[in-house]
């Protein structure tokens, strides 16, 4: 897809850049996302390297030498801020209600009433026995 962009818009702006990127690029790195969460150091650089390859396209952008400066110039956050996010989203749908889903007990238990601060919907992290289940959100 970057090779498409490429090669067909020879003169695009930031905007037309980024929306392109978005709408071709980036939700094809998203796809899945919430079931194969990279959390090896390696994996999360092999998708992010994509990413990195794609904002050096303009040349507008071949000036700036950081990764994130050229990030801050698209307003792109980064593959892992935007799983995250994601992540954070959909654990507040499942808490709150808004999803029509039976939970079980133990992957969203409750925090203890006292560290809750005011508020009902802090979650405990349940410790896991094998990388398999550590990592997996």
């Amino acid at each position: 897809m970057l090779g498409l962009i490429k090669r067909n818009f020879k003169y695009l702006t930031t905007e037309g850049f980024t929306l392109l990127y978005k709408n071709m690029v980036r939700s094809q790195l998203d796809y899945c996302g919430s079931v194969w969460s990279p959390y090896r150091k390696g994996d999360i650089e092999a998708v992010e390297k994509v990413q990195k390859k794609a904002t050096k396209i303009l040349p507008q952008f071949k000036s700036l030498k950081k990764y994130e400066d050229r990030l801050r110039a698209c307003k792109l956050p980064t593959l892992y801020l935007g799983r995250i996010g994601g992540d954070m989203i959909e654990t507040f749908k499942i808490v709150t209600g808004i999803y029509d889903t039976v939970v079980s007990p133990n992957m969203l238990a409750a925090g203890s009433s006292y560290a809750t601060r005011g508020h009902n919907f802090r979650r405990q992290k349940i410790r896991a026995r094998y990388d398999l289940r550590k990592y997996f959100h």
